[in-house]
């Protein structure tokens, strides 16, 4: 796998270790009502050759995560979480653009991802990056049974990405 790496004004973001799970564990709970177990992270990093997923950095602390599986010409995103504390500084933007970035850099056309019906700040993050909603989930959501808006995006050239992937 092609080790990626980004700049975003104040924040690095790079491949997410196993060593950084802890952290992103904090971020997790933070942001979500159902938060993903350790073991769920492991077996993404260990066992899941279509995972990639991303850590943001401030600092040396990990401020958030983005996280995507590559399967064929599709890239489904599966999370991407800020801290609260770093909300509103436009890292769920460079988080989601990187996402796109490495998707583009390995010849995915399109891209996927499910959100609660009821997290417009989200929802807006996405259309402002070409993502559509195209269907609903009933009841997709453990914590509450709430509905998730299924949204597809058509991925643009991989030079029209700003913060390209650098490949090492």
């Amino acid at each position: 796998m092609a080790n990626y790496e980004f700049e975003a004004g104040e924040f690095h973001l790079r491949p997410m270790t196993v060593r950084d799970i802890s952290q992103v564990m904090r971020v997790e709970q933070r942001s979500f009502t159902s938060p993903w177990s350790r073991q769920a992270f492991l077996a993404e990093l260990l066992d899941n050759q279509f995972a990639r997923y991303l850590v943001a950095e401030r600092e040396g602390t990990v401020v958030g995560y983005a996280g995507v599986w590559l399967v064929v010409d599709e890239g489904h995103v599966t999370n991407i979480a800020v801290d609260p504390d770093f909300r509103g500084r436009h890292l769920g933007e460079a988080l989601l653009r990187a996402l796109m970035a490495i998707c583009a850099a390995n010849g995915i056309l399109r891209m996927t991802l499910e959100v609660r019906v009821s997290n417009a700040v989200a929802q807006n993050l996405y259309k402002k990056f070409g993502f559509h909603g195209v269907g609903v989930r009933k009841g997709y959501y453990t914590d509450n049974h709430e509905d998730a808006l299924i949204m597809w995006a058509n991925l643009p050239p991989l030079s029209s990405l700003d913060g390209a992937a650098k490949k090492g």
